[in-house]
């Protein structure tokens, strides 16, 4: 069972410095009637973060009504990369409203067009061109179906997808289906005959051998000699769809597994598509997660820190791949909204203007530092700590057991809330840190002091 925040207000020590201020109980008592309104309201799915209601949120600081502010390290799950309410974005938006251009379907606009331009200049050379959507989960569908497209132009059974266990690409059908879990597609009904899983290659499924150059090419070529026994014709595979990160941990891949099935991929003419949902724009110090591993995928597809705020996201590719659907048969009612293309093209530009992959780079190494201190002064507790840039996953488990312990977490979160400190809850065994990449550093770092209070707390209340 998930773990539920409690809604009854709690009564905390004030905060007061230049970065945060608690000034209430928490939840604010004030807040109560939206918070009960919304477990009136609304499915109960949509109610597993922390019960902070937003009043305004500006660069790295959210806000409530009632005085509280918290430092951000969740960049609304990594949404607003260059900042909450960023100048340049709402400038634009302001601009499209004055205007009175809310929506035009799929008809020209001319910050559509400056937008598409502006995003196939900033990627590398192979992405010529891109489909424009509103959900991440509608770009990793479309990617599918382009991947589908391709493969059965060489012949007609080559339609298989390969995906990772327990990787995330959306909520709908198809994105559901390459997550590759039962419990969660159970509602599905069927599973695709044509889409196939690796496991993941986690760093501890290599402690058995204690060569510390572990041969990751080759447990590539083993797992895929795994779907081989199992009935899979290397002939029929259109592509894989890799999460350029695992999601809930922030659990990069090994350079050599993924180098494999590029090479893999290039052999068997199969396409790669990276999922940079979460991943790109910076977040990692670089432009995308992709690029710390030194290859070049067919397709990305975008979303989230994309538009820095409202709902856009992209499929982007070469020229011949994106241009399989025939004329005018795929299209989306809200792609490339006005609104949409213009926070997503000033986004762009405040995240080149403001060096920000370079400070995500920059600040990443403060963060890291720190989070791998703390590691060592909760050995017991901190299993692992994974990431790059202004990206980080804390690992943890039961100190006992030894066994993955999510309790732990979703308590360390709500200490932290306590003490002004928004952190990333995954409702599992990890908590993940992402703040914008425009963060202070003396945010950074004051926020970095308040997670360190938060476990030492929990770790007392569970004595």
């Amino acid at each position: 069972m998930k773990y539920q925040f409690s809604h009854i207000p709690v009564n905390v020590l004030p905060v007061n410095t230049k970065y945060r201020k608690i000034r209430t109980a928490i939840p604010a008592p004030e807040t109560l009637k939206i918070l009960l309104d919304l477990e009136k309201y609304e499915s109960q799915s949509m109610h597993g973060q922390l019960p902070v209601v937003w009043d305004r949120a500006e660069d790295f600081q959210i806000y409530d009504s009632c005085g509280n502010c918290w430092i951000d390290f969740t960049s609304t799950i990594f949404v607003a990369n260059a900042g909450h309410a960023n100048s340049q974005i709402t400038s634009a938006l302001h601009t499209v409203i004055d205007r009175k251009l809310l929506h035009t379907y799929t008809f020209a606009h001319e910050t559509r067009a400056l937008f598409l331009k502006k995003l196939i200049e900033i990627t590398p050379d192979q992405f010529e061109k891109a489909f424009l959507l509103s959900a991440g989960t509608e770009a990793t569908e479309c990617a599918v179906k382009l991947i589908r497209m391709h493969g059965q132009t060489i012949n007609s059974s080559k339609l298989g997808i390969i995906s990772f266990q327990g990787a995330m690409h959306g909520r709908t059908m198809g994105a559901e289906m390459l997550k590759g879990d039962p419990h969660q597609s159970a509602w599905i009904g069927y599973r695709d005959p044509n889409m196939y899983h690796l496991p993941f290659p986690y760093p501890w499924t290599a402690k058995d051998s204690f060569d510390k150059k572990y041969d990751w090419a080759k447990r590539f070529q083993e797992d895929m000699e795994d779907l081989k026994a199992k009935g899979l014709n290397f002939d029929n595979i259109a592509g894989f769809m890799v999460e350029s990160y695992l999601g809930w941990g922030a659990i990069f891949y090994p350079v050599a597994y993924i180098k494999a099935l590029v090479d893999f991929a290039k052999e068997y003419d199969c396409l790669v598509a990276f999922d940079e949902i979460q991943g790109g724009f910076g977040r990692s110090g670089k432009l995308f997660v992709y690029q710390h591993y030194d290859v070049e995928p067919d397709l990305l597809c975008l979303g989230k820190a994309l538009s820095g705020s409202l709902p856009l996201s992209a499929v982007i590719g070469s020229q011949k791949i994106m241009d399989l659907p025939e004329f005018g048969s795929m299209s989306s009612t809200h792609s490339a909204n006005p609104l949409c293309c213009a926070a997503g093209l000033a986004n762009l530009e405040a995240i080149e203007f403001g060096n920000l992959i370079a400070e995500s780079s920059r600040k990443g190494k403060i963060l890291h530092g720190r989070l791998n201190i703390l590691k060592e002064k909760y050995s017991d507790r901190i299993s692992y700590i994974f990431g790059k840039g202004l990206l980080a996953g804390i690992i943890l488990n039961d100190p006992k057991s030894g066994e993955p312990d999510g309790l732990f977490a979703s308590r360390v979160c709500e200490k932290a809330m306590q003490k002004g400190l928004l952190l990333v809850h995954t409702g599992r065994e990890s908590i993940k840190i992402g703040p914008p990449l425009t963060i202070w550093d003396g945010a950074l770092e004051e926020g970095l002091d308040v997670l360190d209070e938060a476990i030492a707390a929990t770790v007392q209340d569970t004595k």
